[in-house]
């Protein structure tokens, strides 16, 4: 905990003195909840890494949300704030702290950290979708309610992540080289939602000039 301390307080040089203490509070906590124990046999084994996504009172809404847009999803457990240390962490006793959930299998943690930190396009996470009905389907879901679309199939959900909603395929149609994959290349460059329909019509080389 000295090592995370210090590295968190350089990385937050502008970040007020309690904060740092609620930081290495909240990552104690993680390390307990996360450790590793040796799994059952026939168990499966999770992941050695997995996203950590910091919220600011929406974690818990973010992973139900999320829970319920993606198939095989659930919500593990929730630990909440209580009386202790509430002179840093400042929230309601009751309040979700940590929320650890499984998208897809993919286990996942919200937590809910404060207004210090937003996300940005720098992070995204990616959806791979096998056809264009599973393109459709993830990014109605993640514009909805407040979500706002982006270019070449990125967009943010209503909580601000950014995410890419990307078809098989399209990287196959990219880096084939020659005048498909620019063919290819300049039709999503006009897109926002991915259309891979019309992506593998440009490659081939079909698509009217309009």
């Amino acid at each position: 905990m000295i090592l995370c301390a210090s590295v968190i307080e350089k990385m937050t040089a502008q970040v007020d003195k309690s904060t740092l203490v609620l930081l290495a509070l909240l990552g104690l906590c993680t390390f307990f909840l996360f450790k590793r124990a040796k799994p059952a046999k026939g168990s499966r084994i999770s992941p050695r890494i997995s996203p950590f996504l910091w919220f600011d009172g929406q974690a818990e809404e973010a992973a139900n949300f999320y829970a319920s847009v993606f198939p095989n999803s659930r919500i593990k457990n929730v630990s909440r704030y209580s009386e202790a240390g509430k002179e840093f962490h400042k929230r309601e006793p009751g309040t979700a702290m940590t929320v650890h959930f499984e998208l897809d299998n993919q286990p996942f943690t919200a937590l809910n950290g404060g207004p210090q930190f937003k996300f940005t396009e720098a992070i995204s996470l990616m959806i791979n979708c096998k056809d264009q009905t599973e393109v459709d389907y993830y990014w109605e879901k993640l514009t909805s309610d407040g979500g706002k679309p982006s270019d070449c199939g990125w967009l943010k959900d209503k909580f601000g992540l950014s995410w890419q909603v990307v078809p098989e395929g399209l990287g196959a149609l990219l880096s084939a080289g020659g005048s498909g994959s620019k063919r290819a290349m300049n039709a999503m460059m006009t897109m926002k939602k991915l259309d891979y329909p019309a992506m593998k019509r440009a490659f081939d080389g079909d698509q009217k000039e309009k």
